[in-house]
């Protein structure tokens, strides 16, 4: 029974120097951007995703890396902690951990499945959304997962062969830019 384990590595191996090819090639400035509601029903092979949290961020970061590579092949940035913005003197708030990770999906999904699959673990998190935030200045963010970057199947679409920067989302935040500027550099020393 060896040789299976052998094989599953051989593919893993391959499937990464993939994943970083496919990251190795990627200039911000030269990438389409596409509002995602123009992008609904296209089919998705990989992700750039930006993940925040303001509390207990290491228990809900480790648990949705988990559930990521349970839907392929993760690649992490380093985390970074930032201060909320909206934080005043008067109102101080806690500190979010942000991280990027670069999903290579096992099985394509449309943008749409994506979306709300990120959605249903944002709440697996216990995320609680605007409504609360009303009753309590300090909003506490279990988990945030935004997507930054799509790939698009080029089987299925012909919109795009590159990646796809989600217009609602850029000009990018300083760490979000930072953990995928870090992506693309580990791509090209694994190479």
């Amino acid at each position: 029974m060896p040789k299976p384990v052998l094989t599953s590595q051989l593919q893993a191996k391959a499937m990464m120097r993939k994943m970083h090819k496919n990251l190795a090639n990627l200039n911000l400035d030269d990438l389409k951007k596409c509002v995602p509601e123009q992008l609904q029903t296209h089919s998705v092979t990989a992700v750039l995703l930006a993940l925040g949290s303001n509390y207990q961020a290491e228990k809900y970061l480790s648990l949705i890396r988990e559930k990521l590579a349970d839907l392929g092949e993760i690649q992490l940035s380093t985390e970074f902690q930032n201060p909320d913005f909206t934080a005043t003197s008067e109102l101080p708030k806690p500190d979010y951990t942000n991280q990027c990770v670069y999903l290579t999906l096992t099985s394509a999904m449309t943008l749409q499945q994506l979306q709300q699959t990120f959605k249903q673990f944002e709440s697996d998190c216990g995320r609680q959304r605007s409504s609360e935030s009303i009753k309590n200045p300090i909003k506490i963010v279990t988990m945030d997962i935004d997507i930054l970057l799509i790939k698009l199947d080029d089987k299925q679409n012909s919109l795009s062969k590159k990646w796809i920067i989600m217009s609602d989302r850029y000009p990018f935040k300083a760490h979000e830019r930072a953990g995928v500027e870090e992506l693309v550099l580990n791509s090209y020393s694994k190479d």
